[in-house]
């Protein structure tokens, strides 16, 4: 591993610096019947694809993610979002692995979305920009595979809105996956989960800057999307990890100030990361994404999730993770997977790693999950190999 000095900090990450590629398709077409024409998705790699090309495992990150999961860019001060996963002797270890991970469509991190340029008009596509779907995200990543060469996974993998996409691979191409890890996920959201993203949708929407979308050459939405990080973030924590971190600790004071400025460290905390994610994040994308994830169900057109899973080879293997104060994606959402799983005899392991850090636990958690994944891979691996022999 090597240690990286940025502004007078060291980091330890094993991956280093990176670059963040692009790939360019003609069209897609999507779930709303429309085509997306034409497409370019943002992505990096990390490792070496074997000459096999049986080593690949694909990352897919949570709402607010995007392609760089490791290393660092030239002037970044902290790394990737998954940066302590990834990495030689890691989760998913660089010198045994190739990793891919892609910005999701819809995006605004490099992937086409709507703060992109709509090629009819010449300007950002706004509310131009068709909905999509998380299945046509998956649809996209294909053609990158494709582009890339691969035409079977090792494992895909992710978080949140990443396991969501997880599950959605292997119902969509389940001769390509060998192996599937969703983390702190769900098959499809609940009348909680779709209420707190209505809630964010509101409040860029009641911006008075937002314009139907059509803000790119005025003033943003910031304050909508900022209240909107805001109401998110508080579902990423818990009560706990709230106690431990804020309590009821004032912020530069010693008494209250009756009024209405920043009294507690935990407000002052929440108005941080909302100026922080105004910085590097779009409100429409906000929208849509948040959409994608409302409208998911994996047993769409099929009846139920143990039909959705029907087609899943007899040989592919689960390992659902879940984390005991995640109450926005909630243990019971991963044991009603691990249900439908078994319901259809597919090889799976449910792991409920004890963490007060709630649903961020898949970005924070990382030794315990380490433990699990590591193990699950080697397994994993040797029995492609011994399928390909």
């Amino acid at each position: 591993m090597s240690d990286y000095h940025i502004d007078g900090q060291t980091f330890d990450s094993s991956v280093g610096w990176v670059e963040t590629r692009y790939a360019e398709f003609d069209s897609l077409p999507l779930d709303s019947g429309l085509t997306l024409a034409p497409l370019t998705l943002a992505f990096e790699t990390y490792g070496t694809l074997n000459d096999e090309r049986s080593n690949a495992i694909l990352l897919l990150h949570a709402l607010s993610g995007d392609a760089h999961a490791a290393g660092f860019h030239e002037g970044d001060s902290k790394p990737g979002w998954w940066d302590m996963m990834v990495g030689a002797g890691r989760a998913f270890d660089t010198d045994k692995y190739f990793m891919i991970c892609s910005n999701v469509i819809g995006g605004c991190r490099g992937s086409s979305g709507p703060s992109t340029t709509d090629p009819a008009t010449g300007r950002p596509y706004g509310l131009r920009f068709p909905v999509v779907t998380v299945p046509d995200m998956v649809r996209a990543q294909k053609l990158l595979l494709e582009h890339l060469g691969i035409e079977r996974l090792l494992t895909v993998t992710g978080g949140s809105m990443g396991g969501m996409q997880a599950l959605e691979w292997v119902t969509t191409y389940p001769e390509m996956v060998a192996s599937v890890i969703p983390i702190a996920s769900t098959h499809r959201h609940s009348p909680m989960q779709i209420a707190f993203n209505e809630v964010g949708r509101q409040a860029i929407m009641r911006d008075t800057n937002w314009r139907g979308g059509d803000y790119y050459e005025h003033d943003h939405p910031d304050a909508g999307l900022s209240v909107a990080r805001m109401i998110g973030h508080v579902t990423y924590l818990s009560d706990e990890s709230m106690h431990f971190k804020f309590g009821r600790r004032l912020r530069g004071k010693e008494v209250l100030g009756y009024d209405f400025t920043t009294d507690f460290e935990v407000e002052s905390y929440l108005r941080y990361q909302g100026d922080v994610f105004i910085r590097r994040f779009d409100a429409n994308t906000y929208l849509y994404i948040t959409k994608a994830l409302d409208y998911f169900d994996l047993a769409d057109g099929h009846g139920t999730v143990v039909e959705a899973l029907r087609e899943v080879p007899a040989d592919t293997r689960f390992l659902v993770i879940a984390f005991s104060s995640d109450w926005l994606y909630p243990p019971y959402q991963s044991k009603e997977i691990v249900r439908a799983l078994k319901g259809n005899g597919l090889d799976t392991t449910y792991v409920e790693i004890h963490s007060t850090f709630g649903h961020d636990a898949f970005l924070v958690e990382t030794d315990q999950q380490t433990h699990v994944i590591k193990h699950f891979l080697e397994v994993t691996a040797h029995r492609e190999a011994r399928r390909r022999a």
